[in-house]
């Protein structure tokens, strides 16, 4: 651990340079605008991978945007570490929201504030440092494999297809995965499980045109309107989603499960204050716990319609759309999910409008085993880092390609992120602390040991 921590301080400021400079491309994935800037990410994270010691460096290239792959094999018996992570992130928008800009990471109170600061350039690239380290101290203890891709923000459409194709290319142990969060730097933490996503987009189409709504209101029905009647129809006064058949194979947690998962450190006034709200909200009879990490969800993510420029224009406009997710948990499917809501959509829709559903992308819902040498390695490293055991927690949100890895490759994955859940992800002004940075970049090279002694 001394030699780990006295590598990283000597190297944390060229550390730190190097992270801004990933920082500042906008490898927005969703925006065709930025596909030179996305390219150009690509490039910046091969090289950095070759420049800490990769071999068999490529920029693979997909239907979409390319996967990087890099590889140290170091002797063939010893066991495989798989290091997935991802180089393109979230739109800015609403920029106006931002202190500072989002491409030009800024710090303060030793917060790294830029699009990707968490999610997930900064998290994937303590990897690529974690890497350097052990390269550069003759510390490595496994053989690594390194696979970052660029279109995780959009739904990975085209890893699969890599996955697949290159399946003995990518035979390897373990998945580590850091594109997660921990409940705090005090009280360390390894997600055992993540929900899966059904995303879907609506429309709901009323006249032929925008109208005057003084000359046709009351006579002709609102789309806007008739979309948020639709939409407010979809929860009950428990907020229970009232989709049929939606919870049909939700496992519950058993009295165990729940205490174990209700133990975890969480303070509801201190929730409450960093999102100053007044009040939780969501399904009644859960805990906060629970309805984050193992209840599924429906959420509004967009809503528009009408004129929504300065002023005032007095219009009855044609159409509504939103765009709406679902969080799922085990066992729920992602297909059958959105067939499900498509059916029930369209069932709600009154005669006097049209209605178009349209499925996005959707992942699959994991549990990780906790009983497996790559978590206990994990679990010792945090010992080791933090002098704390580690807790575990259930994740919100989804990386859908954890159950491809398993389907595919036959191999489980852990999820050894090191975000906390304020980062803000997917929002304005979205950090990473600095310390929580150089953390994973010491805590990393202590799974690689334990992985390899474990596996013996």
């Amino acid at each position: 651990m001394q030699e780990i921590k006295k590598y990283v301080e000597t190297h944390k400021q060229r550390f730190l340079d190097e992270l801004f400079e990933l920082l500042r491309f906008p490898s927005v994935s969703a925006d065709p605008k930025y596909k030179g800037d996305v390219l150009k990410t690509a490039d910046y994270v091969a090289q950095k991978l070759k420049d800490a010691g990769a071999d068999n460096v490529e920029i693979c290239p997909t239907a979409g945007y390319p996967i990087v792959y890099g590889e140290k094999i170091i002797d063939t018996a010893l066991p495989t570490v798989l290091i997935y992570g991802h180089y393109d992130v979230q739109p800015a928008d609403p920029l106006e929201l931002w202190h500072t800009p989002p491409f030009e990471p800024t710090v303060r109170d030793g917060k790294i504030y830029a699009r990707g600061a968490c999610d997930d350039k900064g998290q994937f690239y303590m990897h690529v440092k974690a890497f350097e380290l052990m390269m550069e101290t003759n510390t490595l203890a496994c053989n690594v494999k390194f696979m970052i891709e660029g279109e995780e923000e959009v739904g990975s459409a085209n890893l699969g297809i890599f996955v697949k194709d290159n399946a003995e290319r990518l035979k390897a142990d373990v998945v580590l995965i850091s594109d997660t969060s921990m409940i705090s730097m005090e009280h360390p933490s390894i997600e055992t499980g993540l929900r899966g996503l059904a995303y879907m987009e609506v429309e709901v189409v009323g006249p032929n045109r925008d109208l005057h709504s003084g000359v046709y209101g009351g006579a002709v029905a609102n789309p806007a309107t008739i979309l948020c009647k639709m939409i407010a129809s979809l929860h009950d006064e428990n907020n229970h989603i009232t989709i049929p058949a939606f919870y049909d194979k939700v496992v519950e947690l058993t009295d165990a499960e729940k205490k174990a998962l209700n133990s975890a450190p969480y303070d509801e006034a201190e929730y409450k204050k960093d999102l100053d709200i007044e009040e939780v909200w969501g399904e009644k009879g859960y805990s906060t716990l629970e309805r984050t990490g193992t209840r599924p969800t429906l959420e509004v993510n967009g809503i528009w319609s009408g004129y929504i420029g300065e002023g005032a224009k007095t219009v009855l406009p044609s159409k509504a759309n939103a765009k709406i997710s679902m969080r799922l948990v085990p066992n729920q499917n992602s297909e059958e999910i959105a067939e499900i809501f498509t059916k029930h959509f369209e069932s709600i829709a009154p005669k006097n409008v049209k209605v178009k559903v349209t499925p996005h992308h959707g992942g699959e819902p994991v549990v990780t085993p906790t009983d497996s040498v790559a978590y206990k390695a994990a679990e010792k490293a945090i010992e080791d880092s933090f002098g704390k055991t580690a807790i575990p927690t259930r994740g919100g949100g989804s990386i859908p390609i954890v159950a491809l890895f398993e389907d595919v490759l036959g191999i489980k994955s852990v999820l050894f992120g090191f975000g906390l859940d304020s980062d803000a992800l997917h929002s304005p002004n979205e950090k990473y602390d600095i310390y929580n940075y150089y953390k994973g970049i010491e805590t990393l090279p202590l799974f690689h040991k334990y992985f390899a002694e474990l596996s013996k």
